[in-house]
């Protein structure tokens, strides 16, 4: 189980095509995260990539979730292959050329598949032109470089687009992420964690010629989570993902009637016995949330902070 914060997915365009598999369990044993993959049309950008069936067959190759970014100009011909080739969540462009509707019923596609939907900005694009979108979006992807440019160098001075990108989800405390990439390794994470990325999609970091990538992997989750602690945390670590907090004790009906009503508001629950089975009594559940979202749900349901609740 990963601790801390900062998650990590590994952009395989730098790695050796001709040993996918290899590549893939090396990966996997590094403890990469995800698996990220820039769809690239020749279009809306110079490159060309790979579509559906390369999806489809690392989707065989692996059970790391697939973070696929599309840099193409008509998402829309592409998404049904995608989501049936096995993506885990799927980001297009806003500056993609199809009108805004039609990238509004892409976004919708995705998430009924049940899929994650995002979008992503070059760096020249203001976060302003996600806010038409934010109703449909668990993810905002935040480019630090110029696909398109020769020179391809991380831009330090965007990265405040970072904590903007934030912003689009106040209110809502818990399934979106912002996703960063470009120039991103272990002399960029901590800059990026301090303005509040979830998920750093590193490439050719990973792949240097006597980088020991798991090395490479836990440096930059760790960066990643002492900016988050030093700027946002104002010295307090982040809650790591995988903790969960307890936020009420009931009887068996009153903690099933709380957790619906929780998970209306997008919060995830789980409710669990107190104790072992006994035959003819019944249990107290606990009702619990995901730590991160813990003072939102106590606060929203009136919870309140009792001593003897926990954080798993």
């Amino acid at each position: 189980m990963n601790g801390g914060r900062a998650r990590l997915a590994a952009g395989i365009l730098e790695a050796d095509f001709g040993n996918l598999y290899r590549v893939v369990r090396k990966l996997e044993r590094a403890g990469a995260d995800r698996l990220h993959l820039d769809v690239m049309d020749g279009h809306l950008v110079p490159d060309l990539t790979f579509g559906p069936l390369v999806v489809r067959a690392l989707r065989r190759l692996t059970r790391l979730p697939l973070d696929l970014h599309l840099l193409v100009d008509r998402p829309s011909t592409l998404v049904d292959g995608l989501i049936a080739a096995g993506a885990d969540s799927i980001t297009l462009h806003v500056e993609a050329p199809e009108p805004p509707e039609r990238l509004r019923e892409v976004l919708a596609t995705v998430r009924r598949a049940g899929l994650a939907p995002g979008l992503a900005l070059y760096p020249g694009t203001p976060v302003g032109a996600l806010t038409p979108f934010h109703d449909l979006l668990d993810i905002a992807l935040v480019l630090l470089v110029d696909p398109a440019a020769p020179e391809r160098r991380f831009r330090g001075e965007l990265a405040g687009k970072v904590a903007d990108a934030r912003e689009l989800f106040a209110g809502r405390p818990h399934g979106w992420e912002i996703h960063v990439e470009g120039g991103i390794g272990r002399e960029t994470a901590e800059v990026v964690g301090g303005f509040g990325a979830d998920i750093l999609i590193v490439g050719s970091a990973l792949f240097q010629r006597g980088h020991d990538i798991a090395r490479e992997i836990r440096l930059v989750k760790a960066l990643a989570d002492e900016g988050w602690t030093r700027e946002i945390g104002r010295g307090e670590p982040p809650i790591p993902r995988e903790s969960w907090s307890i936020v009420a004790t009931l009887p068996h009906p009153e903690a099933d009637t709380l957790s619906r009503s929780i998970e209306r508001a997008g919060i995830p629950t789980l409710v669990l016995r107190t104790g072992p089975f006994v035959p003819g009594v019944e249990a107290e559940r606990v009702v619990m949330v995901p730590a991160a979202a813990e003072v939102f749900t106590r606060k929203r349901f009136g919870l309140g902070f009792a001593e003897e609740d926990e954080t798993l």
